[in-house]
């Protein structure tokens, strides 16, 4: 049975430490060495998180010198979160 969307998506954002990293990288880009420091998570445990947060294009990541630095998809995430935000208030 092939997956919807759907079920991709709020199963990528059901796991706590997925969305700890969002919520980081809603506040800004980090590297996987930042975020272990700022979450206190093994990098190994963190890069496979973003493997699959990258996967679903829920986070981008670009190649600077020696380091990877990931980012919030803007076109989509941001816009999302906003709505969550402005849910939430409600």
């Amino acid at each position: 049975m092939k997956c919807s969307p759907y079920h991709v998506f709020f199963r990528n954002l059901g796991n706590p430490l997925r969305i700890q990293i969002i919520t980081e990288l809603k506040q800004k880009p980090s590297s996987v060495n930042e975020l272990s420091k700022k979450l206190r998570v093994e990098q190994s445990k963190l890069s496979h998180a973003l493997a699959l947060l990258r996967s679903c294009n829920l986070v981008i990541s670009e190649q600077k010198g020696k380091q990877r630095i990931y980012y919030l998809n803007k076109k989509t995430m941001i816009p999302i979160l906003d709505l969550i935000d402005k849910h939430a208030q409600e």
